[in-house]
């Protein structure tokens, strides 16, 4: 039976995740939560999210990079052409697999969950703001996920919440 996927992100109430291949906000809670959800585990990710994230090979990460650029591959960093031979890699790797972005990455993750019933799991930080950018979570509120835990948050720029939800 294939590992449960864990989808980790943060995304405003108008799904807006990122701007100028960078987060759109400074949330220092969410991002030690971010980096403490995925230390010792395995992380799939787009090109553009692992050459923003220098720690990612660090506190135990096993990182799987879905690109072309075969040239990315180096000690500790696979890489896969899709994101079914990223999930193939993944399976055969310690820890859960985290499902880090990006925006195409989180859309092939919500609809092969959909099409295959996979469980899924989302570790969403949701914040509580309209806010300009040019990378978007796709749609996730259509699907019937079913909430496991819901914390809510706030720093001196935004409120947010953590939720943890499952289908």
């Amino acid at each position: 039976m294939p590992k449960l996927l864990h989808l980790i992100v943060a995304c405003a109430e108008n799904r807006v995740i990122g701007r100028d291949r960078k987060l759109p906000w400074r949330i220092p809670e969410d991002l030690k939560y971010f980096h403490d959800a995925t230390a010792g585990h395995t992380v799939v990710l787009g090109r553009i999210c692992y050459e923003t994230w220098p720690r990612v090979a660090l506190d135990g990460r096993q990182p799987v990079v879905i690109t072309q650029n075969t040239a990315l591959a180096r000690d500790g960093v696979r890489v896969a052409a899709t994101l079914a031979a990223a999930l193939a890699i993944a399976e055969t790797l310690p820890g859960e697999i985290m499902i880090c972005g990006g925006e195409r990455i989180y859309a092939e993750t919500l609809a092969l969950a959909a099409a295959t019933a996979r469980p899924l799991r989302l570790h969403l930080t949701l914040v509580h703001a309209e806010v300009a950018g040019d990378t978007f979570m796709p749609e996730w509120r259509h699907l019937a996920w079913r909430e496991l835990t819901r914390r809510e948050s706030a720093d001196e720029n935004y409120r947010y919440t953590f939720f943890e939800l499952e289908r």
